[in-house]
């Protein structure tokens, strides 16, 4: 954008939508929790989500599956993220929405698949049941800070027009930090060095011939395979696709596609061109990666697009920094922390350009790790906790804990400590006595000293 090409806007007065307790922003995973939790524990809770539905990356971005609820411990794969993802997963479970476990990569990993629609309608469930507000359709635009450094307010813009949320205390929940810039937090882009996963546009396929196709496929690198083969005939953007059927068996999820700006790097998913950009290629591939089901895999010869999802699904932009940052090697070493908040149980998952590479925990029968109190506090307002992908961690350490299972803990405890700061007091130890009051898994750690 030309610098000297600016808009001048009258200054205005911004009405108050409502005063809380605590403001949730996003609705993913763990704006989700957050906003269960901190209801629960007794404020006036607000959640604001930009679409009509909750669900984040796992309802407008396509994943259909919750990565990271299950671990290996003690050599057995169990679940190691419980309270309100356990509770989210019942209820989706009851209306019919939820598939058994799937495991892969040799049984190293195990996901839970479901619809988006039980999805979208166990969130408001769960939501309504907690006390919680929610303001759908409202795009957080800016922040009005007070003159200690706090966070007076945050600025959304709705079909009523631009509004203020005043709280007490504030949860970051957007993925992309947009709380947390907008009030001057400091923050890494990717990896810091103009590159970060790449996003994928996911979609679902219908009117598969599941029994043939699972004979063919089978473990994913199957599908692998075949694309070897057939690479001259067909434009791949990236090696290592990952099909999987869903609750009916004939329709199946697909994250094939990867998306690249004019650089050749992955797209930054804060960048309004690049993100555009990006919704058409995204199409494009997937036309292309039908052709080849097509033409070259069983059991999909009459397969048809089913959906595709409402808007490219983001793995990483801003990072903060905060009191702790979450480390590659915390996830492979296994880390514990004495401010435990819960635990992390996806490995090291980075998609590179053209291919995606894994790294597991060095301990195959304890492969997962304690997630710190710490990485949820942003060097900024004191009023501010920031939860999800967009938490404080380094670039490989995001790659694991940027799974769906790990934001439900990171959610639970910004929103319990959220309310308890609301009410005055907060403590860790306490923290994490509401946290096991609440279901959460501690790996067994007594409220730290």
């Amino acid at each position: 954008m030309n610098p000297a090409a600016w808009v001048a806007e009258p200054a205005r007065r911004t009405p108050v939508y409502g005063e809380y307790d605590v403001v949730v922003v996003g609705g993913g995973p763990a704006g989700i929790a957050a906003a269960v939790s901190a209801a629960r524990q007794g404020a006036a809770t607000l959640l604001v989500e930009r679409y009509g539905f909750l669900g984040g990356m796992g309802t407008a971005g396509g994943v259909t599956n919750f990565a990271g609820l299950y671990g290996r411990r003690g050599g057995v794969m169990q679940p190691l993220v419980r309270g309100v993802a356990e509770e989210l997963l019942q209820r989706i479970d009851a209306l019919g929405g939820l598939n058994a476990p799937q495991d892969g990569l040799q049984g190293r990993i195990r996901v839970r698949s479901y619809d988006i629609p039980a999805y979208k309608c166990a969130a408001d469930q769960l939501l309504a049941a907690a006390g919680a507000g929610l303001l759908f359709h409202a795009w957080a635009a800016g922040v009005a800070l007070a003159d200690d450094g706090r966070i007076d307010a945050v600025l959304v813009e709705t079909k009523s027009g631009r509004r203020a949320l005043r709280a007490r205390e504030f949860v970051d929940a957007s993925g992309d930090a947009d709380i947390a810039h907008f009030a001057g937090v400091p923050h890494e882009v990717g990896d810091g060095a103009g590159d970060a996963l790449y996003p994928s546009t996911m979609f679902r396929i219908g009117n598969v011939d599941a029994a043939r196709a699972q004979a063919a496929i089978g473990e994913f690198k199957a599908i692998d395979a075949l694309m070897e083969r057939a690479a001259d005939r067909y434009d791949f953007p990236r090696r290592g696709a990952i099909l999987r059927p869903q609750r009916n068996p004939g329709v199946w999820r697909a994250n094939v596609t990867q998306l690249r700006n004019a650089a050749g790097r992955a797209v930054d998913a804060t960048d309004a061109r690049q993100l555009s950009a990006a919704e058409v290629e995204g199409r494009r591939q997937i036309v292309e990666y039908m052709r080849f089901l097509r033409a070259e895999v069983p059991g999909f010869e009459a397969a048809e697009i089913d959906e595709i999802a409402p808007q490219v699904g983001v793995r990483e932009t801003r990072r903060i920094f905060g009191a702790y940052r979450l480390t590659g090697e915390d996830v492979l070493a296994g880390a514990t922390f004495e401010d435990v908040i819960g635990l992390n149980a996806w490995p090291v998952e980075m998609h590179l350009a053209g291919r995606i590479e894994w790294a597991f925990p060095r301990d195959a029968d304890n492969a997962y790790n304690q997630l710190p109190w710490r990485m949820l506090v942003p060097q900024g307002p004191a009023n501010l906790l920031v939860a999800g992908r967009c938490a404080s961690m380094e670039h490989l350490g995001q790659s694991a804990a940027r799974a769906s299972g790990a934001c439900f803990v990171m959610g639970q405890a910004a929103g319990t400590a959220a309310a308890l700061r609301a009410a005055g007091s907060f403590g860790v130890a306490r923290l994490q006595a509401a946290l096991l009051a609440g279901g959460a898994e501690l790996d067994g750690a007594a409220p730290a000293p």
